[in-house]
């Protein structure tokens, strides 16, 4: 193994380590708070984490197998079923994604009627139809034997190399592939995304108003408060910003270098780096490791029920500690 090829498996363990343990959290929030459960964008990050969890746990290891080794990661059958689940889980992924940027876009855009747009039943047919749209790419690719071995990206995925009878399919299977979830997502993401901004821009211009009024009629307020308030509505402003930019920002640069080196894969004159394909492939995987904090754990909710988590753990080894001191001091009277 080359220096480049060294650094890409480390972070592939990187990769995995914080993908797991940051999914497993969102799990196990989701499972002890029962207001998270009620939620219905609760609905699509379960299926987001439950995803990015049998993506870290399949297909990440045998990636970093056939990277070390450089050769396939067990037999044939195997492989195919790996690849079969690439797709299927990236896939699934986007369009999680894509359905939290409408749930959002619906509870900012039409907060009043919500929860008549968004129920429960609701979120479960976009379920449905991201899982059915995922089977039935994923399906196809593996009864058409175009999944396996990559040579260029060291794991089970989608493997041009077994169309070579019917290469015309597979360059139109890719293209609309890809089509139908990457740019798909993306443009959902981008006109739902920039619709929340605008509305969030909307209310803290509204909010500033009222707050400039309200200062000036305040003569008698100190000019530090004065400025605290109006730092406080520069930090909003900003804080919309950056969310936004987060969602849209991991999801292109994690999941755009691939699918473009995917695309120009389908053009033979087009030279393209093993090293360049072993990164791009990496960059999808840490959207695994990104979407936790992005749509999660950096949200109040989730880092209050963190906290009580850990203060219910604490507060029972408390317990159990001084249990046992008692215990102790009793033997040692007895004694």
């Amino acid at each position: 193994m080359d220096t480049a090829e060294v650094i890409v498996s480390l972070l592939v363990v990187l990769i995995i380590i914080v993908s797991l343990l940051s999914n497993v959290l969102v799990l196990i929030c989701f499972l002890y708070n029962p207001e998270i459960r009620k939620q219905v964008p609760g609905l699509f990050t379960l299926n987001l984490t439950f995803c990015n969890l049998l993506l870290t746990v399949s297909n990440m290891p045998l990636t970093l197998v056939g990277l070390v080794n450089k050769v396939q990661p067990g037999g044939e059958g195997f492989c195919h079923i790996i690849g079969f689940l690439d797709t299927f889980l990236t896939t699934n992924s986007m369009l999680s994604m894509a359905a939290l940027s409408i749930d959002r876009w619906i509870a900012v855009v039409f907060p009043l009627s919500y929860h008549s747009k968004m129920r429960h039943r609701d979120a479960a047919i976009v379920l449905v139809y991201t899982w059915a749209h995922s089977m039935s790419f994923s399906t196809v690719a593996a009864c058409l034997s175009w999944t396996g071995y990559h040579q260029l990206y060291a794991s089970c995925t989608l493997c041009n190399a077994r169309a070579n009878n019917s290469r015309t399919q597979f360059v139109a299977f890719t293209v609309v592939f890809h089509s139908l979830t990457f740019l798909m997502s993306l443009i959902v993401l981008c006109v739902t995304y920039l619709k929340v901004l605008k509305v969030a821009r909307f209310h803290c211009k509204r909010i500033e108003v009222i707050t400039m009024q309200t200062l000036v009629l305040l003569v008698d307020i100190h000019p530090s408060v004065r400025q605290q308030c109006l730092e406080e509505q520069r930090r909003r402003r900003q804080r919309a910003t950056k969310k936004i930019s987060t969602f849209i920002g991991t999801f292109v640069l994690c999941f755009a270098p691939y699918v473009i080196t995917r695309i120009l894969e389908l053009f033979p004159a087009v030279p393209i780096s093993p090293h360049w394909g072993l990164l791009s492939k990496c960059l999808a995987y840490s959207k695994a490791a990104c979407d936790p904090f992005a749509y999660s754990l950096l949200r109040h909710q989730y880092r209050k029920t963190c906290a009580d988590i850990i203060n219910r753990m604490l507060k029972r080894r408390a317990l159990n500690a001084s249990g046992q001191g008692r215990g102790n001091h009793v033997v040692q009277t007895a004694d």
